[in-house]
């Protein structure tokens, strides 16, 4: 059975929809450990509470992002993985993390990428008035938030939305889409190569998996 980690900075959602979709029999592989740069992030306590190995390393206990990196790239190694799941990991990631883990590493990033990489989304697409937002499953490449895009899934932005509101609708669609993607890969259907994701052998667009 394929293995996993999961990477997760906060609250552990997206790592709450990974461990149902195990537990349902939705994805064929094992959750084997969550890692966090924060100890009190509460998706190490969904990870301990689902009997999963849950660790969280101190950024302060290393010289630089590079040391930190490395040390955390050994520790995720350790369980062999055959995926990395980035699920609300909040630190940008050393191009030698990225390389260890190319191929085999996702993100959910929330919003359509290529718009708004990085930080306050939701935000953006409020203050820009846009009537639609979405979130966006990507692989992992050294470019932030850059690589290729597997599957999107969009909402509607309403005029008296809130960012709390966007928020809510938006991981509700996240709960959906990243265990499905994650099933794909550990069935062997979905890979990366030459800069390209594949679904059954078929490139996908710029957009990912059935953009319309």
């Amino acid at each position: 059975m394929k293995r996993i980690v999961v990477l997760v900075s906060g609250e552990g959602s997206n790592l709450q929809a990974l461990i149902d979709a195990c537990q349902q029999g939705r994805i064929n592989a094992t959750l084997c450990a969550v890692f966090s740069n924060k100890a009190a992030a509460y998706g190490l306590e969904r990870a301990r509470l689902a009997d999963i190995s849950a660790h969280a390393l101190d950024v302060k206990a290393y010289q630089d992002r590079a040391a930190f990196d490395v040390a955390l790239a050994d520790a995720i190694e350790a369980y062999q993985p055959d995926l990395v799941v980035l699920a609300g990991y909040m630190r940008i990631l050393t191009a030698e993390f990225v390389q260890r883990f190319a191929g085999r590493m996702i993100n959910i990033h929330p919003s359509l990428l290529p718009k708004y990489p990085g930080l306050h989304t939701h935000r953006q697409a409020i203050e820009n008035q846009d009537t639609e937002h979405g979130t966006s499953v990507h692989f992992v490449t050294e470019e932030l938030d850059g690589g290729p895009v597997i599957l999107q899934a969009k909402v509607p932005v309403f005029a008296d939305d809130t960012e709390e509101d966007l928020i809510a609708r938006v991981q509700t669609q996240e709960h959906s889409i990243y265990p499905l993607v994650v099933s794909w890969f550990v069935d062997g259907r979905l890979s990366l190569q030459n800069g390209q994701a594949l679904l059954d052998n078929n490139p996908l667009s710029e957009r990912g998996y059935a953009e319309d």
